[in-house]
């Protein structure tokens, strides 16, 4: 009797033990997907260190700042001209001289005005969609988010002008990766907007992204530019041929020095500048393939450097700087992440025609990268020039703005 009891007992637990494991196993959550910066990553690579590098989403004072550290060129200055934005991304200057920042992580909007050389930050929008792109025309500020299309009338006379929402009439793309935006007025009126890849390698799911538009300033006469531009977040027009120059990023996990970043030149509205098939111009991507994928693809102005993360765009057309940086191409570059040996954390000069031809990047702004311990403590990110010749350089990684000037 005591042995069949102990059979039986011994039969419930295992069945028990068997029926918990089998609830369990169906109870599971599934794996959550690898974050969106892995996608594209190969197998022989799954182990490997590199990762987007967090930003400093806190203030840092002016005198946390090692401004003495960076190098410009002979008779060039930089001082801190304005800290306290966590985040900071692209600058638009208004008509009475106050200056709108965007961000991507931390979700605000900045005005900074500047009242007889102090500078004082006010906070105009908080927790938007990545609002990375800002623009000014005609007294009103235009913030772009992934999700929202913003306009505040009037708002450099009237801080608490409450924002007109526009989100309808752009149309926005819904896919978020890549989707932060650089935006910005042409010289022919229009609001120039990108919509990046929403994913690091892939055939587009739609063909609303990969994409430049251009809209009229209320978001109607939507134009498709420029067909083919994986992620630009930076662009500027040339001031003598007046055709758009924008960065380019290329992808991640192809290796250490492939594919470049890049800076493109847009001769004629629809030409297609490669992706997913095709990087820099000339190289075929290794996992979205197709026949002749490079051809018909335009060619870039220059390689940026691989993984440099290109971002803003000015061309120099000031009289404080020395003659020889007229219509001379600047351009941001906050630095590498998918790279063993980083690379970027500068600002660079692209000399070139005014075709493009014949381009030479140099080194202009420097010192926010320790070469020998592959270090950092800046990510410059954009650039504006002032009325006065000088140029202002955002630095996303401590929320701080630089003024670089320049004295015979």
């Amino acid at each position: 009797m005591f042995l069949k009891l102990s059979i039986r007992h011994t039969a419930m637990a295992a069945a028990l033990a068997f029926t918990s494991l089998h609830v369990a196993h169906a109870q599971a959550p599934a794996a959550a997907p690898p974050p969106a910066w892995k996608q594209g990553m190969p197998a022989n690579m799954a182990n490997s260190p590199l990762a987007p590098l967090a930003g400093k989403m806190t203030v840092t004072p002016a005198s946390d700042i090692p401004i003495d550290r960076i190098k410009l060129p002979p008779g060039f200055k930089v001082e801190v001209w304005a800290t306290g934005l966590p985040g900071g991304r692209a600058m638009a200057r208004g008509d009475d001289g106050k200056v709108f920042v965007g961000t991507r992580g931390i979700g605000r909007v900045y005005e900074v005005t500047d009242a007889g050389g102090q500078r004082t930050v006010r906070t105009v929008a908080d927790k938007l969609n990545q609002p990375a792109g800002v623009a000014f025309r005609n007294g009103s500020l235009y913030v772009m988010a992934i999700d929202k299309a913003l306009r505040f009338d009037g708002i450099e006379k009237n801080p608490a002008a409450a924002p007109v929402d526009m989100t309808a009439a752009f149309n926005l793309p819904p896919l978020p990766h890549h989707n932060w935006k650089y935006i910005a007025f042409g010289p022919d009126g229009k609001l120039y907007v990108p919509f990046g890849a929403p994913c690091n390698i892939c055939e587009l799911p739609t063909p609303e992204y990969a994409q430049i538009r251009r809209y009229n300033p209320d978001g109607s006469g939507m134009e498709v530019i420029a067909t083919g531009v994986r992620n630009s977040v930076g662009f500027d027009w040339h001031p003598v041929t007046r055709e758009l120059w924008f960065s380019n990023h290329g992808r991640d996990w192809m290796g250490d020095d492939l594919p470049h970043d890049t800076m493109h030149r847009l001769g004629k509205t629809g030409q297609h500048f490669g992706f997913p098939h095709c990087h820099q111009g000339d190289l075929p991507d290794t996992d979205v393939k197709k026949d002749n994928p490079c051809g018909g693809v335009e060619k870039p102005v220059a390689l940026m450097g691989p993984h440099s993360a290109t971002m803003g765009v000015t061309f120099y057309t000031g009289n404080m700087f020395p003659a020889e940086y007229r219509n001379v191409a600047f351009n941001a570059r906050k630095g590498s992440w998918n790279r063993t040996k980083k690379i970027g954390y500068d600002v660079v000069a692209i000399r070139s025609n005014p075709d493009g031809s014949n381009a030479r990047v140099e080194p202009f702004m420097t010192g926010f990268m320790n070469e020998a311990d592959q270090s950092f403590w800046g990510r410059p990110a954009y650039l504006l020039q002032m009325p006065d010749g000088s140029m202002l350089v955002s630095d996303e990684q401590l929320g701080a703005i630089y003024r670089v000037s320049y004295s015979r």
